[in-house]
């Protein structure tokens, strides 16, 4: 599969959920104090994000 979220620290020590495609970052959260809180910021992307509208400029 060539698309998948990775849950990584950084070098804060902070929990980074990362949604990838191949090797390439396309987007990634906010760091979280936990690696749960990282979970569920994917589980609401997954939930919220198919219906988000598209804006453009």
């Amino acid at each position: 599969m060539a698309h998948k979220f990775v849950i990584e620290q950084n070098k804060a020590g902070e929990y980074v959920a990362k949604f990838k495609h191949n090797a390439e970052t396309i987007f990634w959260t906010e760091g979280y104090s936990s690696k749960a809180s990282a979970k569920n910021a994917i589980e609401s992307i997954l939930k919220n994000g198919p219906a988000a509208p598209v804006e453009e400029d």
